[in-house]
């Protein structure tokens, strides 16, 4: 077995059927868009930057850390309210979170590539160039040109979303805004956060310096800030020099273990009809069984908790529970694992997703969920059976992961854990032009 990988991860038959599945051609240079340097460092500061937030007081890297792989490392997060970062994030007396973050915080690795046109676990926002934006989202009546992507668009649900970033009702201009309804055009919200940033001298400065139309006149808008942010995230964590891609690129093949774990994933368990590709999505949505907790993605006013995922969007009963398929870049320092992190360990999910709805019903509760009291329970989905049923029912019947089988995908999956992207490539700033204190 590990020799016939060897040849197959050694010759120069990358391209060819292997173990029944086509291996992935390597990433290029091609697979991304081009990146400003300047812009890409703007966009750091504003990253890392609370004056976005309501409050002023949460930034994007609260959510996105790179100490927890671009994510938080929890299973649902505290947005608005809550302080400290990763685990340790708390309430204080002051200003309790209403609820938790409804899904669990995605990583940002390889969003810059040409291919990720749908992004969020339920693709909400996509590329639809049919539309004067160019994007097809849930506030397109409210959309505006400007955006340079996907990844640049998705910027304005966290700082609108009050749990997230703006603050809640009454708190902050940025609130009242949201919560008035103004968000798009005069003294609406986002023009409101690019007057704080534009009002601070040297992002006014540095605006001018990147954006000729900034430079010539014009007021910063938000989309200039999105577009900045969205080239720092595309340049700081693009992530190509995993071994797995030292493989591809036919340097180094994969040997032992992992080579073992690269058969199964390629061919007797079939991983790669999902994962598939060189960033191993297939960009689509998969009812796959996983365990719902928290307040799930409802609005207030409806009754249940549950997150019906894609069939939000399309309203197909048919997608109903089924969730992108997330990349698995630097899988091992992304979790908890799922859409609602509902697996602390990635063993442990692993043999519960190959399993499918036969596991959903023995799902063993190993969140990591940090205490918020007086909040809908965050059990209320997984402790009716009927609703836990429903879930495992869509997800149709899987396979049993043998732990040799585990040991050698778990293996497989540590190649693709890339030490530049997961070091960043500009890292942590000192300082933001705001003088805020920065999450570190």
């Amino acid at each position: 077995m590990q020799s016939r990988l060897v040849i197959a991860f050694g010759a120069a038959l990358i391209a060819a059927p292997v173990f029944g599945w086509e291996l992935p051609a390597p990433v290029t240079d091609n697979d991304f868009a081009p990146i400003d340097r300047a812009e890409a460092e703007l966009g750091r500061d504003l990253f890392y930057d609370p004056i976005l937030s309501g409050n002023r007081n949460i930034s994007c890297a609260t959510c996105h850390h790179p100490r927890f792989g671009t994510s938080d490392g929890m299973s649902l997060g505290l947005g608005e309210g809550a302080v400290g970062v990763g685990p340790t994030r708390h309430i204080t007396d002051r200003d309790i979170p209403e609820q938790r973050i409804p899904r669990n915080s995605p990583a940002l690795f390889n969003l810059g590539a040409r291919e990720f046109t749908r992004l969020f676990d339920d693709g909400r926002i996509e590329a639809d160039p049919s539309r004067p934006s160019g994007l097809r989202t849930p506030m397109e009546d409210e959309m505006v040109t400007g955006f340079a992507s996907v990844l640049s668009a998705q910027t304005m649900f966290p700082v609108l979303a009050p749990d997230e970033m703006a603050g809640h009702y009454s708190e902050n201009d940025i609130s009242k805004a949201v919560r008035s309804g103004r968000i798009t055009g005069p003294d609406g919200a986002w023009e409101r956060i690019a007057k704080r940033v534009a009002d601070i001298p040297s992002y006014a400065e540095r605006f001018r310096a990147v954006y000729p139309e900034v430079a010539g006149g014009r007021p910063v808008h938000f989309t200039d800030i999105s577009n900045a942010i969205a080239a720092f995230v595309a340049f700081e964590w693009r992530s190509d020099q995993s071994p797995f891609d030292a493989a591809l690129r036919q340097e180094v093949p994969l040997t032992g273990l992992a080579a073992e774990g690269a058969q199964l994933f390629y061919g007797d368990l079939g991983c790669a009809s999902c994962h598939s590709g060189p960033f191993l999505t297939d960009q689509g949505f998969h009812a796959m069984g996983a365990p719902q907790l928290g307040p799930g993605k409802a609005e207030r006013f409806e009754s249940h908790s549950r997150d019906e995922g894609r069939m939000r969007v399309t309203g197909r009963p048919e997608d109903r529970f089924a969730f992108r398929t997330p990349s698995l870049r630097n899988v091992l320092q992304t979790g908890p694992w799922g859409h609602a992190g509902a697996h602390a360990g990635l063993r442990a999910f692993l043999k519960d997703h190959a399993a499918r709805g036969a596991a959903t019903a023995e799902y063993v509760r190993a969140a990591v969920l940090p205490d918020l009291p007086d909040t809908k329970p965050d059990w209320v989905v997984m402790d009716d059976p009927a609703q836990v049923a429903e879930i495992a029912a869509a997800a149709g019947e899987g396979i049993t992961l043998s732990s040799e089988q585990a040991d050698a995908l778990m293996a497989f999956l540590a190649t693709l854990s890339d030490p530049v992207a997961l070091h960043g490539r500009m890292g942590i700033p000192e300082t933001v032009p705001s003088g805020l204190p920065i999450d570190r």
